[in-house]
């Protein structure tokens, strides 16, 4: 019997922002299949032009409320690249541990209220409340305490105010750092517990393999989020991030405000998964652990395995947490008044979001006043692989019914927690 599949599905939910999923198919045969960007397009780049090198990481954190944190850091790092300013060892292990809660804030955020749903068959996080109370406790307490750190560090839990070229305007004290630690300590049974139920609903997750290219920073000898040279699954080479741009390749496309990026072949993913694939070998014991219950292990390429990443991250930057903190804490905290003298110069910063790498590049006049800016967002290079992916799953389930075929569909535009309108960007328009 001949079967016509017609999926349209306007602004996906349980994502950031706004996309689209077109499907056509006839007689078992798939037509079209299409991932749709429709966010208006946002102005950050311009928004810093001409602004002070002093305001940069304010304005740019209000690109997103999620990765608030990344997007100050990585303007941060390039604002000193600039400038000629090296940070400290104190301040790299502060910003480094800042970092850390955001991903634990963001993951629990994906995986806890985003994911657990479609794993339980719910529309939402709502009916789990009464269903899995238990579950949905453990996760509120996770998530409070992603905030609660970046708060303890940054200064509040979103868009942090304690961060600046060359330091902190405000050091945490060594007792704001001991109670963090008590309470990364009592959050380990917690993040076990997670673990615990993503694996029991692991045969949940679709059986798709795609073979891809995946990109993320590699270099130090820990599991980085923050330094490091560019790498890739495709490659041995190691690019400097001040050559992203001849990574990521952006292009524009016809069905998406946001541009997509290629570099070895018409898409990569970047992301837990892409980290995971690319320092697997540089886990902590728990998290190495954590990874081995799920199976999980270098060079797995089905996307909705990112998700499984994402826990094996909650638990490494738990553990490595709580390294940096004794750190820390031996040393002694010491005041490090900066004062940066502003001159002309270009700068590249680059980390790891928690949905992947994220590049901004800044110039500046003698004044320290900015002149130019381009911020790649992680997203946006995740959008050509979202749709190769479906070009490849699409002609595989399309003999199912069709509310499954979409939910599948849903599901793997929600495995890469894709940030969609932080990924749309204003394009220079030239009339001729």
């Amino acid at each position: 019997m001949a079967k016509t599949v017609n999926i349209k599905v306007n602004h996906v939910t349980r994502v950031e922002g706004h996309g689209n999923i077109r499907l056509r198919a006839s007689d078992g045969k798939v037509e079209h299949v299409e991932w749709q960007v429709p966010e208006a397009p946002r102005f950050f780049e311009a928004m810093v032009r001409e602004r002070s090198f002093e305001d940069i990481q304010t304005i740019v954190s209000r690109i997103c409320g999620i990765c608030s944190v990344t997007h100050s850091m990585a303007a941060i790092k390039g604002i000193e690249d600039a400038m000629g300013i090296k940070a400290s060892e104190q301040t790299d292990k502060l910003r480094i541990l800042c970092h850390y809660g955001e991903q634990i804030e963001s993951h629990i955020l994906h995986v806890g209220y985003l994911v657990a749903p479609d794993l339980l068959g719910q529309k939402s996080v709502i009916p789990l409340v009464k269903s899995h109370p238990e579950v949905v406790k453990t996760i509120i307490r996770l998530h409070r305490l992603g905030n609660t750190w970046m708060e303890i560090i940054g200064g509040r839990m979103t868009h942090p105010v304690t961060l600046k070229p060359g330091g902190f305007t405000v050091l945490p004290t060594e007792e704001k750092l001991r109670v963090l630690k008590s309470m990364i300590e009592d959050a380990i049974p917690d993040l076990k517990t997670l673990a615990e139920v993503v694996l029991s609903l692991a045969d949940k997750l679709p059986d798709f393999d795609r073979d891809t290219e995946y990109i993320a920073l590699t270099g130090p000898d820990y599991y980085t989020f923050y330094h490091g040279d560019i790498a890739s699954t495709d490659t041995d080479e190691k690019v400097p991030i001040h050559e992203f741009e001849r990574v990521a390749n952006e292009y524009v496309v016809p069905q998406s405000t946001a541009k997509w990026c290629k570099w070895h072949r018409d898409s990569y993913a970047v992301g837990a998964l892409a980290r995971f694939n690319l320092n697997a070998e540089r886990l902590l014991p728990m998290a190495a652990e954590t990874a081995k219950k799920f199976g999980l292990k270098k060079g797995a390429c089905n996307p909705y395995l990112n998700n499984v990443a994402q826990i094996v991250e909650c638990v490494q930057v738990a553990e490595h947490g709580l390294q940096l903190i004794d750190e820390l804490l031996t040393n002694g905290l010491k005041p490090e008044p900066v004062k940066v003298e502003p001159r002309a110069g270009e700068g590249v910063g680059c980390v790891e979001a928690p949905r992947g790498i994220l590049f901004h590049r800044y110039a500046f006049d003698e004044k320290g006043l900015c002149t130019k800016a381009n911020i790649c967002i992680p997203t946006g290079q995740n959008h050509g692989n979202i749709q190769k992916d479906f070009e490849a799953l699409a002609p595989q389930i399309i003999d199912r019914d069709q509310d499954e075929i979409r939910l599948l569909l849903e599901m793997l535009v929600r495995s890469y927690d894709p940030c969609i309108s932080c990924s749309t960007h204003y394009l220079n328009v030239e009339f001729v």
